[in-house]
């Protein structure tokens, strides 16, 4: 029986929760979890090396690593083959509010 996955916590539900091609038909959707966007955040657009960025989301380096090689995955695919993005789902849990334990979302 694999162990159970501890939520990953985020500083927020995403604003943006798509990004589609535009000026071409659009030749299919890619999911990308909440964590996932969560750690390309906080490595490219904050600039925190992993082991900062690992403690924020309150899961060891080698998992945040694993979480942002798979999300960089994605964003890749998207944007090479002209997916729509979708930006939903995964394991989390807001940082900061101690009411809400964890969400589990459609998509993974």
């Amino acid at each position: 029986m694999p162990r159970p996955k501890k939520p990953r916590f985020v500083s927020a539900y995403p604003t943006m929760t798509a990004f589609i091609p535009e000026g071409m038909p659009v030749s299919g959707e890619i999911l990308l979890s909440v964590e996932g966007i969560e750690a390309i955040r906080l490595s490219d657009f904050e600039g925190l090396d992993q082991d900062t960025a690992a403690r924020l989301m309150a899961v060891s380096r080698q998992t945040y690593g694993r979480i942002l090689s798979e999300a960089r995955s994605v964003v890749a695919n998207a944007l090479v083959t002209g997916k729509a993005l979708r930006i939903k789902g995964g394991m989390y849990a807001f940082r900061g509010q101690p009411g809400r334990r964890f969400r589990r979302r459609g998509g993974r």
